[in-house]
């Protein structure tokens, strides 16, 4: 692949990355709610998530999706569920005892967390059809596509890790330890939201 080729994939990537979404907000959230650690692992399993939807829509699963839109309805709707779901866990969160805000958490809900809000994204399938439709030349090796999908995940993990060295900083400057559960609950209902939101763009596709 060309460089000036590379380039371009690379900065439509960094864009799609930036702009903000449920991923921004569940990965924010961790990394306030449990520390750096666990925002690090989420931000590299949600790189990963991408990659997998880089693999998958190599492999043709792109096209089935946008062929059967009951897929992506149900695939969204999951999505829609999970995002309710970690809404209701910040909820329940900000009830508990007090707590040592930022503490160490349980890196394996990090990484669980950031890889499911990427996968269960099936949005991110159609943007990889497009994107590789402009990027993948006929006939190209398993290096060239290689390259590709290691492009997408590691410009993803790579701008969602800087966002979490940026948060990190920041609760370590201020005094979040006595806002932790306004927090808590200002995350659990803007997920909430965008459960709903994306539940309510998901139905009326499926009528």
């Amino acid at each position: 692949m060309p460089f000036e080729h590379w380039l371009s994939l690379f900065a439509i990537c960094l864009l799609g990355a930036m702009s903000p979404g449920p991923s921004l907000a569940v990965i924010t959230g961790i990394t306030l709610r449990a520390g750096a650690g666990p925002g690090y692992g989420a931000a590299l399993a949600h790189g990963v998530g991408v990659g997998c939807y880089g693999l998958l829509t190599i492999a043709g699963l792109a096209v089935l999706i946008s062929r059967l839109p009951a897929a992506l309805v149900i695939i969204q709707l999951l999505g829609a569920a999970y995002l309710a779901y970690l809404g209701v866990q910040a909820l329940r969160q900000a009830a508990a005892p007090p707590r040592v805000f930022g503490q160490p958490g349980d890196p394996g809900h990090g990484w669980l967390s950031g890889f499911w809000i990427a996968f269960l994204n099936p949005k991110l399938a159609v943007f990889m059809l497009a994107l590789f439709a402009q990027f993948l030349r006929p006939g190209a090796g398993l290096l060239e596509k290689g390259v590709m999908v290691v492009t997408v995940m590691a410009t993803d993990a790579g701008w969602y890790t800087l966002a979490v060295t940026l948060v990190s900083r920041l609760a370590r400057r201020t005094d979040l330890q006595a806002r932790a559960p306004l927090i808590d609950r200002v995350f659990g209902v803007l997920l909430l939201a965008l459960a709903t939101s994306v539940a309510l763009r998901a139905l009326p596709d499926s009528w």
